[in-house]
């Protein structure tokens, strides 16, 4: 393999040089930083970044901790923080926690012990007792808060996106709305419910106690969330289904179809996240669309500033959500209007 001495003869430079081209630009003219570039590349060098990490105590590599990287969203997320951490130069190292509070302080440490320079967290109920074995290590959390104070956070608009999905079910006639919840530890969930039944109440539509279900933020809780709405009584039935997450959508999607009913004939439905499944699915669901792509890559750009600058006064950036109209709303049946 090619090593930096030969990256410096074929450059014509000395091996001091030829480090300080490809490591600190900046105090090289930009001339030979293209000469060593150029040379460096025709060879295939790749430099030794453990070596360089144990000589600068500085790593190129930064951590991703989800709770769930089978869900979609996660997966993208994921997706749009690799990039990020390539577009500067750096390597993503991915760890799951299932929910697991013991698996998530093992994680946390292995980011502290393997000397990370930062890294961005979807946090869990169990995040705000865990995140002080880190240390120092910048820190920048997507989706959701922790409820710590000093974190930067990307998360979607939570509020306006609810309110698009009751609005829109309110706009088709629909009075008996129904929510598929989160849990209340979660602050994507209770932002969510919150907005829900901020939009119920402007509208003046009363909300029956047993329309709003929690679920565990996953396909069978979103499955059992459905059938705990199905067995309502029929003059209790709401009409129209909100779901705050696209796991939970799949599952209650699951209880409908086994209930012999048919959407939106006899129930609407909104999910929050749009998904393959869902824009495939017949009929197609309506959805609140939120870019977890770029949630991913816009904590990226934040961690590596926070590298760059040094701490900041932490903030929380919001993405806009869209409604993307596709063929699971209808108008109720005049049964299912109420009194």
């Amino acid at each position: 393999m090619p090593r930096l001495r030969d990256v410096a003869i074929r450059s014509d430079v000395s091996v001091s040089t030829a480090s300080r081209a490809l490591t600190r630009p900046d105090m090289v003219a930009s001339e030979t930083v293209e000469r060593v570039k150029r040379a460096a590349k025709e060879l295939g060098y790749q430099p030794n970044l453990l070596a360089r990490s144990l000589r600068t105590r500085v790593t190129r590599l930064i951590g991703l901790l989800v709770s769930d990287i089978l869900n979609p969203f996660h997966a993208t997320l994921a997706k749009g923080l690799q990039d990020a951490a390539f577009d500067h130069g750096y390597s993503l190292l991915l760890c799951n926690t299932d929910e697991d509070p013991d698996k998530e302080l093992t994680y946390l440490r292995l980011f502290r012990t393997h000397q990370l320079r930062g890294f961005v967290v979807v946090p869990t109920e169990n995040s705000a007792g865990l995140l002080s074995a880190i240390g120092e290590l910048p820190v920048v959390e997507a989706d959701r808060t922790s409820g710590l104070p000093g974190f930067h956070a990307v998360l979607a608009d939570n509020q306006e996106g609810t309110e698009a999905a009751i609005s829109h079910l309110i706009a088709f006639g629909h009075r008996r709305v129904a929510i598929i919840a989160g849990k209340l530890s979660i602050t994507s969930g209770s932002e969510r419910l919150s907005a829900y039944l901020g939009a119920m109440e402007r509208a003046g539509l009363p909300v029956d106690p047993g329309w709003i279900v929690h679920g565990d933020h996953r396909e069978q809780g979103g499955y059992l969330a459905a059938r705990a709405l199905l067995s309502l009584p029929p003059e209790r039935q709401p009409s129209a289904w909100f779901v705050i997450n696209n796991e939970m959508t799949a599952g209650a999607v699951r209880a409908i179809l086994e209930a012999g009913l048919q959407i939106p004939r006899d129930l609407s439905l909104i999910g929050f996240d749009d998904s393959r499944w869902a824009q495939l699915m017949h009929p197609p669901l309506t959805v609140i669309e939120q870019s977890p792509y770029d949630m991913g890559y816009t904590a990226g750009k934040i961690l590596f500033d926070l590298f760059e600058r040094g701490p900041t006064p932490p903030g929380v950036l919001r993405l806009a959500t869209r409604l993307l109209e596709r063929a699971s709303v209808a108008a109720p049946a005049p049964a299912q209007l109420g009194s």
